[in-house]
């Protein structure tokens, strides 16, 4: 093999990457661990405890942080560490009804009502559902006579046309779930989260991942109130200086006091040691691991006391000024002078939580001027993790802010004459006057122009000094923006007179039990399936199968690392991609022995038919992985969330199968055969497996026919007559998980509570040794407490009896979703499986340059989807396990297809070399694929068996959580191991009679 140095070079090189970026991993677990051990159970302890070191150095070598260290970590979803999910839709019949200035006209709230209604189950967006209904309800009707307000009329003139009053509106739908974006993407970074994740999910959902949250009725409340966007005056620096100076005087005598009363509690306390000495030396062993723990912490913060004993004596007399470090800057005569501006102070990320704590004395606000109130800055500074606070004035009798957001009537970026980005902002006409006011004051003094502070939320966005004062309401904001800041501070500005706020329309809560649960399971049937894997090669393949099992640990580590490396978040469905990749690794080494055997039983020697094996098998691994590469575009480009997850391991173990299997195991095997070992690449029981193999086929091709036609129209009457058992994020409802401390209540004992006081229509099911609990109770309620209302009447329900007497402690996880989302999932994953079915028979279309060979795939992938469709809907309640079509069936029905069109490449690839083999015309085409089916019968059914074997293991090992998904991919796979055999082949037979010789 060429450019054997290169391979080797580049492979070290990504090892040593892997283990860099997993290193991280390690070190935060172990950080994590002490702490845990520190904290015996107390979870606000070990959170302090992490706090407490998050910028000491815990990776030795690198003498990293605990806080650069864990945001390198390996990221673990919500389903894996516990957490909340939260999809927010906007509400737009509220900014329809506000730009109308709340018109009164019967058509049009007729109009809003039925567009509320015509949402739930149409994909359609909801400005053209309201612009069809109100002229179907008034044809002649003309919505510019509702549109055309006050506020409006320089964007909607009096005689505008129904098309152009919608686009209006389209624009403003548009511009407010850009303004709720920012707004909840501010909100989300208060939680302090590092794997948070928020994005657009649709032209009006927003969707939020929370993993790690321990306090969901938090993240309810904070993401469901209305924004509160502000002006505020500001004080300069110098005139904050002298009251700073005050505080860190009175926070220095408070800890002075503090240390006092300490020393007088210490002393009591060695009065009384020598009483206690015996009773010590009992619960000695007990304390000593607390101890050594304790040594550990001593011994790392005694290493550098040196520099930091100046800084201990400056932090009792200078506490404030420690942490928040005052706006200085050095004069021309040398001094130390005080930097103008609103800026106060600025204080490292880590230190901001002091200086509030500090704010927050008693002692401390009394002597803080009422009219003076502190902010942070929104975002840190730069790249770096310093936040900038201000000071900010409070005006009038109940001491409030300047001026509402709610006077802005628009908002948007633009460009300066000098091409640079500002911010144009326009306020109506009550909102002009006083901001003239507030601006002239700004001016007052005219060598030092003051500030006016942007605030949102309580926190500073911008705080633009006032140039000129500014009449008429219109304002430019400039500065060193970037077009993006400009954006950003638009939609803040108009955030103020929000008509649209966002409702949680879906959340899913797992509990940390839950999580840690999904875990275990997941490592579990990694290392089963792992086991699996290494086995049947070894046995089957002998040392060369010895190759394949260290090129599969291998893959393993560089598919961490990379994941690691990209910051991927690690979810249940990407375990699963983990486990699968194992037997989607094996494949191509499969493809690889079984060409060298053949080409040693036509007599060559170990050296050529190793090199000719690599060459003959390279087009069918190409075109297999590549197919599967797609399917997992279109699962990362169409999915959300765990799915995402599930397709980013898919297409980065592709990746990394390939160079394993092709590179890292070739130059491994060469190595063995010029230190002349004896690499065999079968067993005695496994060379002869399929040798002579001469199934009939072709011939049996209508049999196959009559099977699944059967199958799967028995399949599309139960679809039509039974149904499915859709999962909540199809259906929409409240779910819950909760195990019940009676081990004996059973289902049937739950549904008839359930059903007797929400009525029928819900699901109740075994979920593991818990149980699931589905109502939709309460799904159409946008109130804040209606999840907490619905969560109050089930465990009320259930509390009707002693038998299933339950309290929140029971409940494991909750899930809800509104039936807006369910329909829109519906339709885009039937329609992200046709997209999938369409872009992958291109693919083959392209590579074998015959239709029938593009038409037998895509008959196949659909035929495989259909037999998958049609055992969950006609074995729906027959089995001891729940078979639901939900977002993670999707990804698994995605996978077959992947895999199968995987399998069917190979099986066309070896088709379309004999029938270049045997073009003559005595040749029967017939024959000729029969013969091509059979050789590679073997790489075929061998393949399956070993991807069987890991999903029987997933399936058994993996857990409830994916219980359903492991299931549908371990019948697709029989099901696309069959059809690209018995399906898709014939197809080519039946529809290139002429086009085959």
């Amino acid at each position: 093999m060429q450019g054997k140095g290169v391979v080797k070079f580049f492979a070290i090189l990504l090892a040593i990457v892997c283990l860099y970026q997993l290193s991280f991993t390690w070190v935060a677990n172990k950080v994590k661990d002490n702490a845990k051990a520190y904290a015996k159970g107390d979870t606000a302890k070990e959170t302090a405890y992490l706090d407490s070191i998050a910028t000491q150095p815990v990776y030795p070598i690198l003498k990293h942080d605990y806080q650069y260290v864990s945001q390198r970590a390996l990221a673990l979803g919500l389903d894996l560490e516990g957490g909340m999910s939260v999809t927010m839709q906007i509400t737009l019949d509220e900014l329809v009804k506000k730009l109308s200035n709340n018109n009164t006209d019967v058509y049009f709230n007729q109009a809003l009502a039925q567009a509320n209604k015509d949402i739930i189950n149409s994909q359609t967006d909801y400005i053209t559902l309201f612009v069809s209904d109100y002229e179907k309800l008034n044809p002649t009707g003309k919505l510019a006579t509702i549109f055309s307000t006050k506020d409006n009329q320089d964007r909607i003139k009096f005689n505008a046309t129904n098309s152009e009053v919608e686009t209006y509106l389209k624009d403003n739908a548009a511009s407010a779930v850009k303004q709720e974006f920012t707004i909840l993407n501010t909100r989300v970074d208060q939680f302090g989260v590092a794997n948070a994740n928020i994005q657009l999910t649709g032209a009006d959902r927003i969707l939020i991942e929370l993993p790690g949250i321990k306090d969901p009725e938090r993240v309810r409340k904070l993401l469901s109130g209305t924004a509160k966007m502000e002006f505020y005056q500001t004080y300069d620096n110098s005139q904050v200086t002298p009251v700073l100076s005050n505080l860190n005087s009175i926070i220095a005598a408070e800890n002075k006091a503090a240390k006092k009363d300490t020393s007088k509690a210490i002393a009591a306390v060695k009065t009384d040691t020598t009483k206690k000495i015996t009773a010590a030396k009992t619960d000695s062993a007990k304390a000593q691991g607390a101890l050594a723990l304790l040594s550990k912490v001593q011994k790392s913060g005694v290493k550098d006391t040196s520099s930091l004993s100046g800084k201990t004596k400056g932090s009792d007399q200078y506490p404030l000024f420690d942490v928040l470090k005052p706006m200085m800057y050095q004069g021309q005569n040398g001094q130390l002078e005080v930097q103008p501006g609103p800026v106060v102070g600025r204080a490292d990320v880590r230190d901001t939580a002091k200086v509030n704590h500090y704010l927050r004395s008693q002692a401390v606000k009394s002597a803080i001027p009422q009219s003076m109130k502190f902010l942070w800055g929104v975002k840190p500074m730069d790249k770096t993790k310093t936040f900038e606070l201000y000071a900010v004035k409070l005006v009038g009798a109940d001491n409030t802010a300047s001026l509402s957001g709610e006077v802005i009537t628009d908002a948007f970026n633009d460009v300066d004459q000098k091409g640079s980005p500002e911010v144009r902002m326009i306020m109506n006409s009550d909102g002009a006057e006083k901001w003239s006011e507030i601006t002239t004051e700004a001016c007052k003094d005219p060598n030092n122009h003051q500030s006016i502070a942007i605030v949102l939320d309580d926190n500073v966005y911008s705080a633009p000094r006032v140039d000129n004062p500014i009449p008429g309401g219109v304002s430019s904001i400039s500065g060193n923006f970037t077009p993006e800041e400009a954006k950003d501070l638009a939609n803040v500005l108009k955030a103020g007179r929000l008509p649209a706020p966002a409702h949680i329309v879906a959340s899913d809560i797992v509990g940390p039990s839950l999580g840690k649960q999904a875990v275990n399971a997941g490592l579990l049937s990694n290392l089963v399936g792992l086991l699996v894997v290494m086995v049947f090669m070894i046995a089957y393949y002998n040392r060369a199968g010895t190759v394949a099992v260290i090129a599969v640990l291998i893959n393993i580590f560089f598919l961490m690392g990379v994941l690691t490396s990209l910051g991927a978040v690690l979810t249940m469905p990407g375990v699963a991609g983990i486990v699968l990749t194992f037997g989607l690794s094996v494949d191509a080494n499969v493809l690889i022995y079984e060409r060298v055997r053949e080409e040693l039983a036509l007599g060559k020697s170990l050296r050529i038919a190793v090199s000719d094996g690599f060459k003959h098998a390279l087009s069918s691994i190409l075109d297999s992985n590549i197919s599967t590469f797609l399917t997992g575009l279109i699962l990362y480009v169409f999915g959300t969330g765990t799915i995402q997850g599930f397709a980013i391991t898919l297409m980065i173990g592709i990746v990394t199968s390939l160079f394993c299997s092709l590179l890292i195991s070739r130059i491994i095997l060469e190595y063995m055969i010029e230190k002349g070992w004896d690499v065999k690449f079968s067993n005695p029981w496994s060379s002869h497996t399929f040798k002579n193999a001469h199934y009939a086929f072709v011939k049996n091709r209508f049999k196959y026919y009559i099977f699944s036609g059967s199958f799967i129209l028995l399949g599309i009457g139960s679809m039509v007559t039974r149904g499915f058992n859709y999962g909540v994020d199809f259906v929409g409802g409240h779910t819950y998980v909760i195990r019940f401390d009676d081990k004996s209540v059973g289902v049937e004992q739950v549904r008839t509570i359930i059903d007797k006081n929400f009525g029928s229509g819900n699901e109740v099911k075994t979920f593991g040794s818990d149980i699931s609990i589905t109502t939709k109770y309460l799904i159409n309620d946008n109130a804040n407490d209606a999840d907490a209302k619905v969560e109050a009447a089930v465990i009320k329900a259930l509390d009707s009896t002693p038998q299933t007497h339950i309290t929140a402690a029971n409940i494991r996880s909750q899930q809800k979703v509104a039936p807006t989302i369910a329909n829109g999932l519906k339709k885009s994953a039937a329609l992200t499986v046709l997209f999938a079915i369409i872009i992958i028979s291109g693919y083959i279309f392209i590579r074998f340059r015959k239709w029938q060979f593009s038409l037998g795939a895509m008959v196949a992938t659909a035929h495989d989807a259909l037999m998958v469709l049609s055992f969950f809907s006609i074995f729906k309640d027959m089995l001891p396990f729940s078979l639901d079509i939900d977002q993670s069936f999707i990804a698994a029905i995605l996978t077959v297809i992947g895999y199968s069109i995987n399998d069917t490449v190979v099986v066309f690839d070896r088709i379309r070399e004999f029938l270049n083999l045997h073009h003559a015309k005595t040749d029967d085409p017939k024959e000729v694929i029969n013969d091509a089916i059979n050789n590679t019968l073997s790489r075929t059914i061998i393949t399956a068996l070993t991807v069987l074997m890991i999903l029987l293991v997933l399936f058994i090992f993996g857990g409830d959580v994916i219980r359903g998904f492991s299931f549908a991919l371990l019948i697709g796979v029989c099901f696309g191991t069959y059809s690209s055999i018995c399906v898709a082949t014939p197809v080519i037979i039946d529809f290139g009679k002429k086009d085959l010789r």
